[in-house]
């Protein structure tokens, strides 16, 4: 069964394909939606996404680069084959977990299956992976802001830890000496 908030994102996703007056409903339009699906919203914010950012580069994609699903005729747009992949899986996945409602969140982490989708793309530019939308999801950890950069050392540390450690070295054969053991 679908949340309530998902129905409504679904709906939203679908008109911002008709306002467009696209012939398919992309995962681009669904990822535009699921930017004011306050499940999946807590999981972008958990994964430091800029909200903004996103927004307007789904946008810009939307309105510059479907060009060619502008369609003639004044149906509505029908969902494409990656839109419904995403959400069985996403009904799969819940289903098997044994819980009742899927939300904006597992179809957020269900369109990382579509490698090839620049809905993805755009997540993946941001540092987001679907290893931390699930670490989110179940087990409440936020992804730090920001790409992690390596610490460099310097050389004298690096002595300093060598120095450090064979000063116990010697300590160490000392005392077992004293003990009359030996090493």
């Amino acid at each position: 069964m679908l949340s309530r908030n998902l129905e409504k994102t679904l709906h939203r996703a679908l008109a911002h394909a008709n306002e467009r007056h696209h012939e398919y409903a992309t995962l681009e339009h669904l990822l535009l939606a699921l930017t004011d699906d306050e499940d999946a919203v807590a999981v972008l914010r958990g994964c430091s996404v800029d909200l903004d950012r996103l927004r307007r580069e789904v946008l810009n994609y939307l309105n510059n680069e479907l060009a060619n699903l502008v369609a003639d005729h004044s149906d509505d747009a029908k969902p494409t084959a990656s839109f419904q992949r995403a959400l069985q899986r996403a009904a799969i996945h819940i289903q098997s977990a044994g819980r009742e409602e899927v939300t904006g969140a597992n179809v957020l982490v269900a369109m990382f299956a579509e490698r090839e989708a620049h809905a993805v793309y755009f997540l993946q530019e941001q540092d987001m992976t679907r290893f931390d939308a699930v670490n989110y999801i179940n087990h409440g950890i936020a992804k730090a802001s920001g790409p992690s950069k390596p610490q460099l050392v310097e050389p004298q540390q690096i002595a300093q830890v060598f120095h450090d450690a064979s000063e116990a070295s010697v300590a160490i054969q000392t005392e077992a000496r004293s003990a009359g053991r030996r090493l």
